[in-house]
């Protein structure tokens, strides 16, 4: 039977379980990735375990969300990492060595292979034709003991791509095409496959820039095949060896088929606050700008910052607006220079900032009060920016560039310039000395931990009796950013649950923290709409909550990783089996389940009674025997002591 690239890869690593659809299998992993505003949540879950070290074929870490060094905390958790990847074996990328997804994919990335990461946006790998997978720190610390990752079998939608871009359209309008389309929750459940002629004329970053913002979609991954733009991709990053061609069988079959002309394309733009409300450029064009900022993981690539440099060649931008370019990697950097372009920039009048997330995660950056950002980044969700009730467009680096020249939002098709053709040059200038090798073996080495960085907290099974009032009700889409934020104030806690659990929910209601901590041994619920938890993959927007007495979650639906961050941590992701019950439940409601470990062991529905209205709903879970375990026994680490 023919086969598409999505069930090869899957073959390929299926350890546990059976592929019927909806559920729960096991895959090897091949590799593990991990980032700093995750990563020391890896490292301790890894300690705890006892393991030693990694039995990965590769693991790595990277610094490049927390640079801000505005105190001692960001500098000893970069200590800590460091120190944790000699004594476990893993790979350690320096501070300002860039942006974990674009360096991975150059100096580690092989086709065919298998990756999961502490970050939302680890399939932007697929771009190179291996299935990745964004996950909380537990479950990328239990892949780095030897263990699979488990996910629900996936649908595959299979997207077929026609024809060639044209000019001042770029990869980025590709998928934010596929988001006007579908949606932030229109891939929930489903692995992306592209395939079709259009590939041609896709490079492997381009596939990048696609792959990495999938996850906007809610897709469980993204893959693209292993072709001749891989080969041409690796052999300049000095790696042709690694290469392999993987397709897709002809004539293979789709759960779900759609089709781009990518000809018919034109510049597109998500506006204010989801990555999902997308428009054509043209429909927002003259609206005044204060900053156009080029550069994330989702436009890593080379080209992504030569086309706006040479854009900007002999052209000065106006002296209200802010173009800020934000470097992915220390290696982009030095062939920048290398081939004149920096110049350009510089001349230009853009501000420049040190290899890393930086702005794309509210690490600095932040937008003037009241005023318009364009960014290249994968997300806009509110105050994601490190600025409160921000206006941040998502578009290509074209319009970014094109915008920061006129002072106000410009398609690009409309500037009296010419298209800057780029070649791609087929070798590139090399430095691989901020990337750490493992140690050559097992060594005693003792982690070194700051004052910040406070051991995981202990959590209590799940009790047969909990009734405790409804501190919150949100509507659909709620974002791991407006549940846990980011940003300068709150990443350096990342390392310290107490500390960071004051900021929980606080973008939405700034009384949770304290309305939570009163029925923190009671317990208390919070009750969703749809989609609820999309976003990123920070297990803080579980762990955290958990922390102030967070026991189940109600919610029309969830989004995958963070469903799972919260069995990860004993809390209950419950839905609505009538979704119109969700209007019935006001904040401050007292909710009471009975007999729940007993009901849960044995059916999938149960029951909880509002004591304020005397009604009772009946709602569903989706969870696997394993999961089950984790809910009940408190938690995956307590899983893990249990049977250690």
């Amino acid at each position: 039977m023919a086969r598409n690239l999505t069930q090869k890869l899957i073959d390929a690593h299926l350890i546990e379980g059976k592929k019927i659809a909806g559920e729960e299998i096991g895959l090897r992993m091949d590799q593990t990735l991990a980032q700093d505003a995750t990563g020391t949540m890896v490292m301790l879950a890894f300690e705890a375990m006892g393991i030693g070290r990694v039995r990965t074929e590769l693991s790595a870490q990277y610094v490049g969300h927390n640079l801000l060094q505005t105190d001692y905390r960001n500098a000893d958790d970069h200590l800590f990492l460091r120190s944790a990847c000699r004594k476990f074996g893993v790979w350690y990328s320096r501070p300002g060595n860039g942006v974990s997804h674009p360096v991975h994919m150059q100096r580690f990335g092989v086709p065919g292979k298998t990756l999961v990461g502490s970050d939302s946006h680890t399939p932007a790998a697929g771009g190179l034709g291996m299935l990745s997978f964004g996950a909380g720190g537990l479950e990328v610390a239990t892949a780095m003991a030897g263990n699979p990752l488990y996910i629900n079998v996936p649908k595959v939608m299979g997207v077929r791509l026609v024809g060639q871009l044209p000019d001042w359209v770029s990869a980025k309008d590709v998928i934010l095409e596929m988001l006007r389309r579908h949606g932030v929750d229109g891939g929930r459940g489903k692995i992306i496959e592209y395939f079709g002629p259009g590939l041609a004329n896709l490079t492997a970053m381009d596939r990048h820039v696609i792959a990495n913002m999938g996850t906007e979609l809610g897709a469980t991954s993204t893959v693209f095949p292993s072709d001749g733009a891989v080969r041409e991709f690796l052999r300049s990053q000095g790696r042709g060896d690694a290469w392999q061609e993987i397709l897709a069988d002809p004539g293979a079959d789709y759960d779900e088929t759609d089709e781009i002309d990518l000809s018919a394309l034109e510049p597109l733009i998500a506006l204010p606050s989801s990555p999902g409300n997308v428009v054509p450029v043209r429909d927002v064009a003259g609206r005044p700008i204060y900053q156009a900022y080029i550069g994330s993981p989702a436009n890593p690539g080379l080209r992504d910052f030569a086309v706006p440099a040479l854009m900007v060649d002999g052209r000065q931008v106006p002296d209200h607006i802010s173009f800020d370019v934000n470097p992915t990697s220390r290696q982009l950097i030095e062939n920048m220079i290398e081939m004149g372009l920096m110049e350009f920039l510089i001349k230009t009048g853009a501000r420049f900032h040190q290899a890393g997330c930086n702005g794309c995660i509210g690490m600095g950056q932040a937008p003037a009060t009241g005023k318009i950002s364009l960014r290249t980044v994968p997300r806009n969700f509110p105050g994601r920016s490190g600025t409160v009730e921000d206006q941040v467009y998502l578009c290509s680096p074209e319009t970014a560039t094109a915008s920061a020249l006129t002072g106000i939002i410009t398609d690009p098709r409309t500037l009296d310039i010419p298209y800057p053709r780029f070649a791609h040059p087929a070798s590139l200038k090399i430095n691989t000395a901020l990337l750490i090798p493992p140690e050559a073996k097992e060594k005693s080495i003792e982690l070194e931990k700051g004052p910040n960085i406070k051991p995981m907290p202990v959590f209590g099974d799940l009790p047969d009796r909990i009734e405790g009032p409804v501190l919150l009700k949100v509507e659909d889409n709620v974002s791991t950013d407006e549940i846990m934020p980011a940003g300068a104030a709150v990443l350096p806690l990342r390392s310290n649950i107490p500390e960071i659990s004051r900021y929980v929910f606080s973008r939405i209601d700034d009384s949770y923290y304290e309305r939570a901590m009163a029925y923190r041994d009671k317990g208390s619920f919070v009750v969703g709409g749809s989609n609820y938890g999309q976003g990123s993959s920070r297990e803080h927007a579980a762990l955290a909550p958990r922390y102030l007495g967070l026991r189940a979650v109600i919610a029309k639906s969830f989004a995958r990783i963070h469903a799972q961050n919260l069995v990860n941590y004993g809390i209950l992701p419950l839905v609505f089996e009538d979704p119109e019950d969700w209007s019935d439940i006001h904040q401050d409601d007292v909710l009471r389940f009975d007999r729940l470990r007993s009901v849960l062991s044995s059916i999938r529905h149960l029951e909880v009674h509002n004591l304020n209205r005397d009604r009772t709903y009946r709602l569903v879970h989706h969870l696997s025997r394993r999961q089950l375990q984790m809910v009940v026994s408190g938690g995956l680490i307590n899983v893990i002591r249990n049977n250690h």
